[in-house]
């Protein structure tokens, strides 16, 4: 169950007309806190980011199901099951008693697993991964779209940021 200040922070987003991928970003943060903080581990980045987006779904943020060719069959359904739960379009049926159980066993499988997968240096590696299997027109499109939905403030502050980013790196060259 996420967190009161993610679902806030995913409300908010929304209320802002923000994406559903940022939506869902609090959700993916809460993970990645609660790995740093010892609550459980992950296998790898991969692994916390998904079960990110999957609390994402599951709380109603309308995130589109992962493209055909990334991801098993298995998953797409998971992520097709996750979204119609958020929706309120599945009954919850079943015995609680093998939902309780099932959930403790996750949670205990969990715990086994390393933080390793929060780091900062796996965080920005699974990034730089991601980013990589893009082309620097979509990169340039999604970058377009974000300022769109960006207040005027924040983008001057944005360009500054960057500004004094490729200052500093011409500098120690």
């Amino acid at each position: 169950m996420p967190e009161k200040k993610t679902l806030e922070r995913a409300h908010a987003a929304k209320r802002q007309g923000k994406s559903g991928s940022t939506q869902a970003g609090a959700f993916v943060k809460e993970q990645v806190d609660h790995i740093r903080e010892g609550k459980h581990g992950a296998k790898s980045t991969k692994q916390a980011i998904a079960i990110g987006l999957s609390e994402a779904r599951r709380a109603g943020v309308k995130l589109k199901p992962p493209k055909k060719g990334s991801v098993s069959e298995a998953t797409r359904r998971k992520a097709k099951s996750d979204s119609d739960a958020g929706q309120g379009k599945t009954p919850t049926a079943g015995n609680a008693e093998s939902h309780a159980k099932r959930s403790a066993a996750a949670t205990k499988a969990l715990k086994r697993e390393s933080g390793a997968a929060a780091s900062p240096k796996a965080l920005s590696k699974q990034a730089h991964e991601s980013a990589s299997r893009r082309s620097a027109a979509e990169r340039s499109a999604a970058a377009k779209k974000g300022a769109a939905t960006r207040a005027a403030a924040a983008r001057s502050q944005a360009a500054k940021k960057k500004a004094a980013a490729t200052r500093a790196s011409r500098a120690h060259h």
